[in-house]
This record gives structure tokens, C-alpha cells and sequence, in this order.
């Protein structure tokens, strides 16, 4: 939280993150700004994503003394409350706020290292004098003034840190290449084209910390030489591109961006692409070639885009986090940042936990932390108190990593030794209500509906492995289906051009490996052990029932009856299988069969 430091006046901090105002912050604020209008005598701030994103609305109340005191699930009756008694009573309300001592709390903060999320949620995005006094741009400064290009990116080899946008090639190694090109011209691409489900690290990082991001880019160009750039952002992001404007503006008007950039002579613009959101933009080459006003194409490499890249000319890429690390690593220096991690995956990662977790929000962990640690101690299991099946990492480029393996580090090489990969960050958390089979159908079909089509197994290949899927999914499977999908997983990884066709078969992959035998019930038994494949199973109420009528309260076909306080019955006629019933009970009294 904000450091102590002595007010003339209380400040209000409303979370204003996209995240934060779905969940009724803007109301919040609102309310507050009333009360200021009406004679409240505190100063009003925003800020944006803190991460703990399953108690939001948030806000802070900072006191005179710099106290911090961070509310949590904020509602415009709380903020009436918290306003009574803590802004003009002076007694801080315990009960609805984070303490981050004790309990969940705790196992949330205990365990991060906060780099790229250091000041989410504690400044305000829109102002550049707040990120300066949080030594904003100092590191640009030091760069300029004390290093050559070639000294900048040994400290960044030395750090070891490796690309987060997925492949984890290392960052210094890149920028090394991108120098070695003699051009008049290179360039420098954030890739923000954050498209996996279930993944919002980028979208966060920019509506929250937009200057770390600008700041991370403009050392990158002074190592490789280049002198303007583009940050490719998705146009479904908008208070993200929102923000990334009037932060370029403000830097602008303070000669940190622009022409002869603090008197050094060194010049750097950056312009903003908005992505029409096509998944297979994401691949660096299609990036460019959409940037360039071209329908977005992956093209043979090499040359590598180090060489030839935007518009034929040398271009460094790398995604939103790993350019929010750089300011860090060079005010800190690259020892302190490889002090944490394992020996081949230094620093920390991001991650987006979302899906049945408890706690669903971003968190940022040293590398080397088990997935065991990051699902259920940080993120506190599963929501809905059932056991925890896998997590899905990587995205629809990834792979589901079973319950059994949660022993694996969070580490590149390590985590590629399940089938999945880290990707950039997205993990998606399963109960045992989770179909395995309707999984790797859900991500085949995402991947095949987001295929640009250039090459023909990518294109044909994942519509094949889809209808497989389906058919196995409607009770339609045969035992060569198997052998089937994996023949063609085989071939449409090693014939596709780009990433999205050379991992999309990886959840298929996965699933086949780790749960094989959820496949063989779908075809041999004609069973979802699930209960989510609606021509495989069917539901009843056991004798546990209780009679509390949820059930029958939520029934969308009214299949169950049942007096109150008897046990119910579903009439199988009228059921359709929607799994409705045993998601509401609270007794675990109804049973897939």
C-alpha cells in the first residue's frame, strides 16, 4: 500500500479498473463525488486494478497520518458506512477491511513479489506526477545518461529475463540481435493482443500502470537503436488504449517522450494500433503485418523480425509484462531481479486465475512456486467447495495440468514437461464437475473458429479433430477416435506455419494423456462421469435431501418436485440434463448417473 506520509486531509481511492467498475465501482464513485459536492472535506482519487479482483468494488481510505486502509466488496450502502464512520468518525471499519496479517488474506499477499504489479491499484494510472514520485522514469534517465546500448542490454541478459508473452526466449538475447542490424530505420512493438479465455494480465497492466509499460519501451528502443514504435492493443481493451493515449500525451508534454527525449538527443514516438481482436494477431508476424494494414497472416520465418520485421526493417517485440519489468530491473540492477526465481526462469510471473477459484484476480509469484501453492494457497481453491480437478495454463495454446501434478513449478521448462506451456499467463482453474473431453472441444473450437486459414492442416486439420470431439461429446464416439485425434494432433503440429496451429492441439493432447479414461467412458460406457455432456448421463436426488426446495426453485424446465422438507424427484422426462440442480445444492444430495 501507499507509503505513510502526513495529509492535511483524508484521500478517498476508488479502484476505476475495468474490472473494478463491472463490479459497481463507478456507483462508488459517484456517491463519493456527491458527498464532496455537498461538503465532504477529503480529497478524491482513482486507481486501478489491486488484483483482488473477487472482492471488488474497492477502495482506499488513506488518513492524515498516511494510514492505509484498504476496503473490499464496496457498495454504495458500505461507502455511506465507511464515510459515517471512518472519513468523518475517525473508526475504521474492521469488518470490511483487508488484513493482510492474518487468514485469506494474508495467503494471498504473503506469497507474491510484486514487480510488474507494484503500483496497480496504489496509483493513479492518469497521472503521471504519481508515477513519477514512485521514481517513474528515473530508470529511462539512468539509461540515457550512463549506458551505451551495449552495456543496457548485458544487465538485461544478466537479469535473465525471459520474454512472458509465452515462448520465454530471452528478452537481452533478442534485444542483442535487433542492435546487430545495421538499418536507418527499427523499430519497437509492445504486443498487447491479449486474446487467450480467461486472461486479463495485460489489460490490467495498462489500465493501471501505463507509464511502466511506456517507460520499459523507450529503454528498449535506446538498446536496439530504434526511434519509434506501435503498442498493438486489442480495441476490446478501451479504457486500456484510453489510458495508454493520455499517458503517451502527458509524457510527451515532459520531454520523456518525443524529440531530444531529457536533452540526451535521443528521440522516441510511440503510436497506438488497435487490433479488430483476431486471436491468430497475437503471433508476432501476423501483429506486424497488421500494423501495416494487411489482413493479420503469419509468414515464414526467417528472416526473424530482428532482421526484417515491421515495414522490412529490424523490430524487437515483446508483450505488455515483459516491458513493465525492464524500469525495474534497471533502477533495482539484474542481480536483485535474478535473486528471485530458478536458475533458467528468473524474476517473477504474472498470472490471471480465473475459472471455479476462489480467489480469481492477478497475482504476481517469484518463479518457482508450485501450482499447488498459486491454486490453493493464493488462490484459495475452488469457490464452489469442490475438489480441485486441473488448471488449464497457456490458453487454448496450452494444456490442463492434472490435480496430481501440482508439485510442478512455476518454471518454463518445468511446466513444459506436463504438455502445457506457461503462455502469458492465463490459468483457469477445474472442479470435478468439469467434463475433460467438453474441454478440449471448448478450446479446439475456439482455436479453429480463430485460424486465419493459410495452412491447410490448421484450417482442415482442427475442424477434423472439432467434429471428432463433438461427436464424442453427443454419445456418438467410436474407439478409433482416439488413435484418430492424436494422428491428427500429430500432423497439424508439425505442419502449421505459426503458434496457434502448432499448440492448438495441446488441451486435446493433454487431456488424452492425463484423462484418457474420461474419453473411453464417453465412447465404451456412453457416460459423462461429469455430468456436463447431456446425452451421457442424467441426474437424481438422493435420500440426503433435505427439502429446502432450491433445486425446484431453480429448475429451468421444472423437472423436480417435491414437497418442502421431503426429499424431491426428478422426472427424467422433463429433465434435460443441465446440471443446474446439483450446482445450487448445497447438501451434495443430487447424483450424476
Amino acid at each position: 500500500m501507499q507509503a505513510a506520509e502526513k495529509r492535511t486531509r483524508k484521500e478517498i481511492v476508488v479502484g476505476m479498473s475495468t474490472c473494478n467498475i463491472a463490479a459497481g465501482s463507478q456507483d462508488v464513485y459517484d456517491l463519493v463525488q456527491e458527498r464532496v459536492a455537498d461538503g465532504l472535506n477529503v480529497d478524491v482519487k482513482i486507481t486501478g486494478c489491486f488484483g483482488m479482483c473477487y472482492s471488488e468494488p474497492q477502495v482506499q481510505i488513506i488518513d492524515e497520518d498516511g494510514a492505509t486502509h484498504l476496503y473490499t466488496g464496496v457498495s454504495k450502502a458500505r461507502i455511506k458506512k465507511i464515510i459515517e464512520d471512518h472519513v468523518e468518525g475517525g473508526e475504521p471499519l474492521n469488518k470490511w477491511r483487508a488484513d493482510f496479517t492474518k487468514g485469506a488474506d494474508l495467503a494471498l499477499m504473503g506469497k507474491q513479489k510484486r514487480i510488474v504489479l507494484a503500483n496497480c491499484g496504489i496509483i493513479d494510472p492518469e497521472s503521471l506526477d504519481e508515477y513519477l514520485a514512485v521514481d517513474g522514469y528515473k530508470a529511462l534517465e539512468k539509461v540515457l545518461k550512463e549506458y551505451t546500448p551495449e552495456q543496457l542490454i548485458q544487465i538485461v541478459m544478466d537479469s535473465g529475463l525471459r520474454g512472458r508473452g509465452g515462448a520465454g526466449f530471452s528478452t537481452g538475447m533478442k534485444w542483442k540481435f535487433a542492435l546487430g542490424y545495421d538499418s536507418d530505420k527499427k523499430y519497437v512493438i509492445c504486443n498487447a493482443d491479449e486474446g487467450d479465455p480467461g486472461a486479463f494480465m495485460d489489460r490490467a497492466t495498462l489500465e493501471s500502470d501505463p507509464h511502466a509499460v511506456l517507460e520499459g519501451m523507450a529503454i528498449g528502443a535506446y538498446a536496439t537503436g530504434a526511434d519509434e514504435a506501435y503498442v498493438y492493443c486489442r480495441a476490446e481493451y478501451p479504457m486500456a488504449i484510453e489510458r495508454l493515449k493520455l499517458a503517451i500525451k502527458q509524457a510527451e508534454a515532459k520531454g520523456l517522450l518525443g524529440k531530444n527525449i531529457m536533452g540526451t538527443g535521443f528521440n522516441f514516438e510511440i503510436h497506438i494500433k488497435e487490433g479488430a481482436g483476431a486471436f491468430v494477431c497475437g503471433e508476432e508476424t501476423a501483429l506486424m503485418i497488421s500494423i501495416e494494414g494487411q489482413r493479420g497472416m503469419p509468414r515464414v520465418r526467417p528472416p526473424f523480425p530482428a532482421e526484417s520485421g515491421l515495414f522490412g526493417k529490424p523490430t524487437t517485440i515483446n508483450n505488455v509484462e515483459t516491458w513493465a519489468n525492464i524500469p525495474w530491473i534497471i533502477r533495482h540492477g539484474a542481480a536483485a531481479y535474478a535473486e528471485n526465481g530458478t536458475e533458467k526462469s528468473k524474476g517473477t510471473k504474472v498470472f490471471a486465475l480465473a475459472g471455479k477459484i476462489k480467489h480469481g484476480g492477478l497475482v504476481e509469484v517469484p518463479m518457482g512456486i508450485t501450482l499447488d501453492e498459486v491454486v490453493h494457497e493464493i488462490g484459495g481453491g475452488t469457490g464452489t467447495k469442490r475438489e480441485v480437478k486441473a488448471v488449464q495454463m497457456g490458453g487454448p495454446s496450452g494444456g490442463c495440468v492434472p490435480r496430481s501434478l501440482f508439485d510442478t513449478k512455476v518454471d518454463y521448462d518445468e511446466v513444459n514437461k506436463t504438455g502445457a506451456i506457461m503462455g502469458s499467463g492465463g490459468m483457469v482453474v477445474m472442479d470435478d464437475t468439469t467434463c475433460m473431453v467438453d474441454v478440449a472441444r471448448y478450446f479446439l473450437n475456439f482455436t479453429q473458429e480463430e485460424s486465419c486459414g493459410k495452412c491447410t492442416f490448421c484450417r482442415v486439420g482442427t475442424k477434423r479433430m472439432l467434429e471428432v470431439l463433438t461427436r464424442i461429446c453427443d454419445g456418438d464416439g467410436v474407439p478409433e477416435d482416439i488413435p484418430l485425434l492424436e494422428d491428427l494432433a500429430e500432423q497439424i503440429k508439425n505442419t502449421s506455419l505459426c503458434g496457434l496451429g502448432q499448440t492448438a492441439p495441446n488441451p486435446v493432447l493433454t487431456t488424452l494423456r492425463y484423462f484418457r479414461e474420461e474419453y473411453e467412458e464417453h465412447i465404451n460406457d456412453k457416460k459423462c462421469r461429469a455430468g456436463k455432456c447431456r446425452n451421457l448421463c442424467s441426474y437424481v436426488i438422493t435420500e440426503d435431501c433435505t427439502g429446502c426446495t432450491v433445486c425446484a426453485i431453480n429448475c429451468p424446465v421444472d423437472a423436480i418436485t417435491g414437497a418442502k422438507k421431503e426429499i424431491h424427484v426428478i422426472d427424467p422426462e422433463i429433465c434435460i440434463s443441465c446440471g443446474v440442480c446439483r450446482d445450487v445444492c448445497n447438501f451434495e444430495s443430487v447424483k450424476v448417473i
